[in-house]
This record gives C-alpha cells, sequence and structure tokens, in this order.
C-alpha cells in the first residue's frame, strides 16, 4: 500500500529526501517491493558475530549483552535491564541498516508486554516494526489475550519501573480485567503518518505537516499574550524534526 502511494505520488518508488536539511545532499530512498525483513536477535547475532545467550530473561544473558554495548562503544543509562540494552544495541546496529524500507520483526518477548508470543519461535512474539531513512514508521502485533501471561507481563515491567525504567509499563488491572472476559484474535498497528509525510514533502520540520502544530506564546509589548500563538517561522518547538 506504501509503495502504491509513492509510485502514485511521485511517479516511482524512489524518491530523494533531504534529512539533514536542503543544503546538505539528499538521502535516495527506495520504496520498491519487497521490501527487507530482519528477524531482531538473528539479525543482532550476525551483525556482532556472536551468539546470544538463552533465555534472553537470564542474569548471564543481561550480563552478556552488557558487555556487548561496553566493547563497541554503546551508552545505556542504569538501569541496564535487557530490554533495554537489546533496544540500544539494535539502534545501533540494525536500525542504521534501514535507509530503505525494512521490518524489523519477531521482537523478544520481554520488549514487547502487549504483544502475543511467536507460535513459531520460543521466547519471541508476533511483532514488526517499521524503519524508513533509519526511523520507526509503524509498529504492529499481534494482541496477547491471555490475561494470565498478561499480568505476569506486566508485573515483570513493574520491577524495571521500580528499579528506574522510565519507560516500562505499570500493572494495568483494568485492562487485565478486561481481557478477562475475553478477547477475540486480534492484531494492531500504528503508523506515524507524519514521519511519512515529511518524507514524501521533502520537509525537514515535522510543523510543515501537522495542522494544529504546538507555538510558543506570541510575545505583546515584551510579555507572552495569554492564548496567543507566533507564526511558524519563528517559533520554536521541542523535538522538532523528525
Amino acid at each position: 500500500m506504501v509503495s502504491a502511494m509513492v509510485l502514485e505520488l511521485k511517479g516511482s518508488y524512489k524518491i530523494q529526501y533531504h534529512a539533514n536539511g536542503h543544503d546538505k545532499d539528499p538521502v535516495e530512498i527506495d520504496f520498491t517491493p519487497p521490501w527487507r525483513r530482519i528477524s531482531m536477535v538473528s539479525g543482532l547475532e550476525e551483525a556482532l558475530n556472536v551468539k546470544l545467550p538463552q533465555p534472553l530473561e537470564s542474569e548471564e544473558a543481561r550480563v552478556f549483552l552488557a558487555e556487548l554495548c561496553a566493547k563497541h562503544g554503546v551508552q545505556c543509562p542504569p538501569p541496564q535491564t535487557t530490554g533495554r540494552l537489546l533496544d540500544k544495541l539494535v539502534g545501533e546496529f540494525l536500525e542504521v541498516q534501514c535507509v530503505n524500507p525494512a521490518f524489523i520483526c519477531d521482537h523478544p518477548q520481554l520488549m514487547s508486554p502487549l504483544a502475543k508470543w511467536h507460535r513459531n519461535l520460543p521466547g519471541l512474539t508476533e511483532r514488526f516494526e517499521l524503519f524508513v531513512n533509519t526511523r520507526e514508521v509503524c509498529n504492529a502485533y499481534t494482541e496477547l489475550n491471555d490475561p494470565i501471561r498478561q499480568r505476569q507481563l506486566f508485573e515483570d515491567q513493574a520491577k524495571n519501573k521500580a528499579a528506574g525504567d522510565d519507560e516500562a509499563m505499570f500493572i494495568d488491572e483494568t485492562f487485565c480485567t478486561a481481557l478477562e472476559y475475553g478477547l477475540p484474535p486480534t492484531g494492531g498497528w500504528g503508523m506515524g503518518i507524519d514521519r511519512m509525510a515529511m518524507m514524501l514533502t521533502d520537509s525537514i520540520n515535522i510543523k510543515e505537516v501537522l495542522l494544529f502544530p504546538a507555538m510558543k506564546p506570541e510575545e505583546v509589548g515584551g510579555k507572552p499574550a495569554a492564548g496567543g500563538a507566533g507564526d511558524s517561522s519563528s517559533a520554536a518547538v521541542e523535538g522538532d524534526g523528525i
């Protein structure tokens, strides 16, 4: 669908995107299908020429990943949980390969508390992320619909949060109770439409493709006006860009 859209809009599967500014050389992104698929664990093993200890939930695996990060100069601030260490390594060695659209898939269960376990690959989940120009554009997975397993994963996440992991989830009892009533086989996905729009319009500032971008208050007489908004040429937003 995305490839067909690019072809319809641009007349080619290949686009030129000035990701680093219009005064810099553009990046060529080729949307020609089919797109590459990278299985996360085996992809890391291939990129780093190692064999990751199993199960990944073990302390042995966590220590091994921490040593890998140290060896390759990959920074991972505390707490150095297995999930955070894996995420840093994936960002350093797999995501950078995804200039042209590519799927990173088969995430470990410990990184995907809402995703259902893989029906063929023990310890992994039925999940994929789409990356374009090294940035995540889509996240999708088969929904976990087992309330007992979901509560266990939430408890593991809560331990990580208590250890200082701000990105870890809390125990959502309301959600677990809802699962106890029943959830049929379900898949979910979310796509960064704004990021796609930036690439297709060759925009380097996300405000250029947002209908209602956040603005700094407009100054009147040297003081911010209540409820005012500056124009897009002068207003700055934290986290601008893709």
